[in-house]
């Protein structure tokens, strides 16, 4: 199954990282504009690395100037890096706490079935990540897989590490990130050991692993003498255990505008077919009342919001040719019965709609409806990592922007070389 290994990390000087706040980043597909622009101005972020102001050729400049200049060092022993994620969420007062490992991994093909998606990939956003993977020979940020364990193996070897972090911040989130190192080689083989029995989800970073994937495959055409233990086989993942409390998933939203023939009574008319239609009096209560119910969504628009819940002889008269288990999501039901059905943007149009927009604030959807900055939202249930689960085993994909894995992980704690020179450990170790 899954082959991990350690890593000898790229991490910044320690004259640095007394403020590695300051240094760390969000992931290049959640970080936004006004975020990057802040960012830029310091000159060590590693928003220059992860997503670079103008070419790919700039960032690898860049990084060879840092590593000559001592910005970033690498280190000098393998290691195991122990994440921890303390967070919040909304109306709750427990704090959560997602435990996982930083390390590298095999890049296995698809039909492998060892890492298995769960998402699509839009190939522009995969062709700009293998061209600055191929370029700097650096993953500048670890996707995030899940493993299976429910008898918790590593959990202990982590909270004995995490007791001595090496980084601990708050970062953009409002999340407490602390990052810990394991050098031990017994424990590093337990990881290794128990991860090799694994089946992997990807999470979050598809378009990040598939350019890996796309590199390692141009890297073997080129290399008569390849073996598989090159650098540009290995990837950089986050772990996380799918059996932990603390593994949240948040739901994310559909907004809509622009549609020139949306007219509510005639989308109620419409709906009346396949839904229960309740009148909900409070918009803001309408997350609250679909909260658990299977195929229930809520509808706001300016002046009145609606509870629509599937009627279950419905589901029979999906035509789209999924397997079962995605036909049975919420979200497949929504992009299906409420998108293509009542408001016409069919389902092979809807990934590259400019109708349609994703939010993952409940607040925020209530505030652009009233504002008139969008003219519906269709307010969704969060998806469960035993969907998430079943979609994976059956080798199909959920709808686009189906799960928001939270918190997400930052850019800038350590980075990992596949250069050949630096990607090889030491002759003295075991690894």
């Amino acid at each position: 199954m899954a082959e991990i290994k350690p890593i000898r990390a790229w991490r910044y000087n320690p004259e640095l990282t007394k403020d590695i706040e300051s240094l760390t980043s969000p992931l290049f597909d959640v970080v936004s504009e006004k975020q990057r622009k802040k960012l830029y101005q310091n000159p060590y972020n590693s928003i220059h690395l992860s997503v670079p102001r103008v070419t790919s050729e700039d960032a690898n400049n860049l990084l060879n100037r840092w590593k000559a200049e001592g910005v970033v060092i690498q280190d000098n022993l393998p290691a195991i890096y122990v994440y921890y994620q303390y967070f919040k969420l909304a109306g709750s007062p427990r704090e959560y706490c997602r435990k996982g490992f930083v390390c590298h991994i095999r890049t296995y093909d698809w039909d492998e079935g060892v890492i298995l998606r769960h998402e699509n990939t839009i190939p522009k956003a995969v062709n700009d990540r293998v061209e600055l993977l191929e370029k700097t020979q650096l993953h500048a940020s670890a996707t995030h897989g899940l493993y299976t364990d429910d008898q918790h193996q590593l959990e202990t070897l982590m909270d004995e590490a995490i007791q001595f972090p090496i980084y601990e911040t708050e970062d953009y989130q409002g999340v407490r990130d602390a990052l810990a190192v394991i050098h031990d080689a017994a424990a590093i083989r337990k990881f290794m050991d128990v991860i090799r029995e694994k089946k992997i989800i990807l999470a979050d970073g598809h378009h990040r692993y598939e350019g890996s994937l796309l590199l390692k495959h141009k890297m073997q055409r080129n290399n008569p003498n390849h073996t598989g233990k090159e650098g540009y086989n290995f990837h950089l993942m986050y772990l996380t255990n799918t059996e932990s409390d603390d593994l949240r998933i948040l739901p994310t939203h559909r907004l809509i505008n622009g549609l020139s023939n949306l007219d509510e009574r005639v989308i109620l008319k419409k709906l009346e077919e396949d839904f229960i239609i309740k009148p909900v009096e409070d918009a803001d209560t309408l997350n609250e009342i679909i909260l658990g119910k299977p195929w229930a969504f809520g509808l706001m628009f300016p002046e009145n919001n609606y509870k629509v819940r599937l009627k279950p002889e419905a589901l029979s008269r999906m035509p789209w040719p999924f397997p079962e288990v995605v036909k049975r999501l919420d979200l497949t039901v929504m992009h299906y019965f409420i998108i293509e059905k009542a408001l016409g943007i069919a389902g092979k149009d809807q990934r590259q709609s400019e109708q349609i927009q994703f939010d993952r604030s409940f607040s925020d959807c209530l505030q652009k409806v009233l504002k008139g900055e969008a003219h519906l939202a269709i307010i969704t249930n969060e998806v469960s990592i035993e969907d998430v689960k079943k979609v994976c085993a059956s080798g199909a994909t959920m709808p686009q922007k189906s799960t928001y894995f939270y918190p997400k992980v930052i850019c800038g704690f350590l980075f990992s070389s596949i250069k050949e020179g630096e990607f090889r450990t030491p002759e003295y170790s075991p690894f």
